[in-house]
């Protein structure tokens, strides 16, 4: 999707702007930011599932009937379900927080984004699936507190044509992250050789894309496979859920991460930048894992990074609001 009005490719806060900021212990450590008193992550998690639960019957009721199709590219669909999907998200966050901002995949920046929170929605992760009935597609709705995901919910669509069945994800920061209730981990594999990995391929076959390849080969041929399913969202549940063991990819938006990073963070998952850097939902990679196979997949992945940065290609942030409140790799007190 190419950058909407309103947004911006990076944003660089300055010190003055930051109150109460405690510098990090180490270079992937979290800052601590003083501000307003936030709104209870109970309260917030409960928007976000209403939020989740009000697009995926949108998708449910249109999942075995004929879609109409347009194109954003060559190849990235967007079906109208996408569209009565996001409508019914947004009247729900809307309802609940009429004074946030939100960032949706198909309508862009809405609301104040000069609010402490921002709403990152898709309304229809992997809408090439759903186009063709593949199972592998959710509805994603996370909330920032300035950069940091605060609560999140992704309803997975599983089962096929004529029989969907979802799998509800959820989390809040520091209260744990579930599938249909019930609390879920990363899994405990150790060894790159014994690991399930999964992967993403944007649209554009740029440079990004090719090194992606590379990494691809080299990892189907020391692990136990590598997946790619096309709905970053499910990817980082599975994740959560132990289902894989490690997933890395470039450039998801923050609509595609916001609420699948929180879910696996809170599981007991490893983030970082695929260059080491601290993770942010605008960052242009990511790395997430169940944490003891996180250094032997940077050992492959920051050499890759390093060699994008010198040939030119840009991995700064994007699709960051104009005018919103970020704090990169900031933890909220």
């Amino acid at each position: 999707m190419a950058a909407s009005a309103g947004l911006t490719p990076a944003l660089t806060v300055p010190a003055a702007a930051r109150p109460c900021l405690a510098l990090p212990r180490r270079a992937r450590g979290r800052r601590t930011i003083c501000c307003a008193a936030p709104i209870p992550r109970e309260t917030l998690l409960e928007v976000a599932r209403n939020a989740a639960k009000a697009g995926a019957a949108v998708v449910l009721a249109n999942a075995d009937k004929p879609r109409i199709i347009k194109h954003k590219g060559t190849t990235d669909l967007v079906t109208d379900t996408d569209s009565a999907s996001e409508e019914a998200v947004l009247q729900a966050i809307t309802r609940a927080y009429p004074d946030h901002g939100i960032l949706g995949e198909e309508g862009g920046v809405m609301g104040d984004v000069t609010s402490d929170y921002l709403w990152c929605v898709d309304p229809l992760d992997g809408t090439t699936n759903f186009a063709h009935g593949y199972p592998s597609f959710a509805v994603s709705v996370g909330v920032l507190r300035h950069a940091v995901p605060v609560a999140g919910v992704v309803i997975e669509f599983t089962g096929g044509p004529g029989g969907w069945i979802t799998r509800t994800y959820e989390a809040a920061r520091d209260m744990g992250a579930t599938c249909d209730g019930r609390p879920i981990s990363v899994s405990r594999v150790k060894d790159l050789e014994q690991s399930l990995l999964v992967t993403g391929f944007g649209y554009d076959h740029d440079e990004c894309w090719a090194a992606n390849m590379d990494l691809f080969r080299a990892l189907t041929d020391v692990t136990q496979g590598v997946r790619r399913e096309g709905a970053a969202a499910v990817d980082l549940c599975h994740l959560a859920a132990g289902l894989v063991d490690g997933y890395w990819e470039f450039r998801l938006k923050p609509w595609d991460m916001a609420a699948g990073l929180l879910i696996a963070e809170e599981a007991g998952a490893t983030a970082t930048t695929m260059g080491n850097g601290a993770l942010s939902v605008f960052d242009r990679s990511l790395l997430v894992t169940n944490g003891f196979v996180h250094e032997q997949l940077l050992a492959l992945t920051d050499p890759k990074v390093s060699a994008l940065l010198e040939a030119g290609v840009d991995l700064s942030q994007w699709f960051v609001p104009e005018g919103f409140k970020l704090h990169t790799g900031a933890r909220l007190a």
